[in-house]
């Protein structure tokens, strides 16, 4: 059925094709993002730095586009471009992900100062988290100023990949609302 002034929604193909390619976006962003991020640099912690702004933003403003098992395989993609324990990463992000979701409905509210700012918050307990994991698998207290400067690149990084994505969650919403 049209509405009147208003073309009939596409059908067929071409639908289905577009509707895969805003379901798979938000993981493809993420790990064209980590893949770019793993060009060396000499930063320490820059694959991780750069992949997880892109997970709180998807598990805040989108997360039924970003499922646990894509959170996995981006966790496990991050280890391997990192060389960081299997898991670590995997378990980092699955936590910021619950937690995110879990506080999305208030965050989502907020203005982009306020979700910079809780997400800051949260980049200092992945890092935290990271930290204490290194220190629990190695057995030894590892230095602190790795994930500090993880931190202060992942806040750094932030307001970049959330405009990005911001202009691509538009253009979603605007594409479902036409069809």
């Amino acid at each position: 059925m049209a509405f009147k002034g208003r073309p009939a929604p596409s059908t067929g193909l071409l639908r289905q094709v577009d509707a895969l390619a805003r379901a798979a976006f938000p993981s493809g962003f993420t790990v064209l993002v980590l893949v770019l991020a793993a060009v060396p640099v000499g930063l320490p912690g820059v694959v991780a730095a750069a992949g997880l702004p892109c997970i709180f933003f998807w598990s805040v403003f989108r997360p039924a586009a970003l499922p646990p098992p894509a959170i996995f395989g981006l966790g496990l993609l991050t280890d391997l471009l990192s060389a960081a324990p299997l898991g670590s990463n995997i378990l980092i992000l699955l936590v910021v992900y619950g937690f995110a979701t879990r506080w999305r409905r208030f965050l989502a509210r907020q203005s982009f100062l306020a979700v910079w700012l809780a997400f800051c918050g949260f980049a200092a307990v992945a890092a935290l988290l990271g930290w204490g994991l290194q220190a629990l698998l190695g057995w030894a207290v590892p230095p602190a100023m790795p994930g500090v400067a993880q931190v202060m690149l992942s806040a750094g990084l932030y307001p970049m990949l959330a405009a990005l994505m911001s202009a691509a969650q538009q253009a979603m919403i605007r594409a479902e609302a036409a069809g």
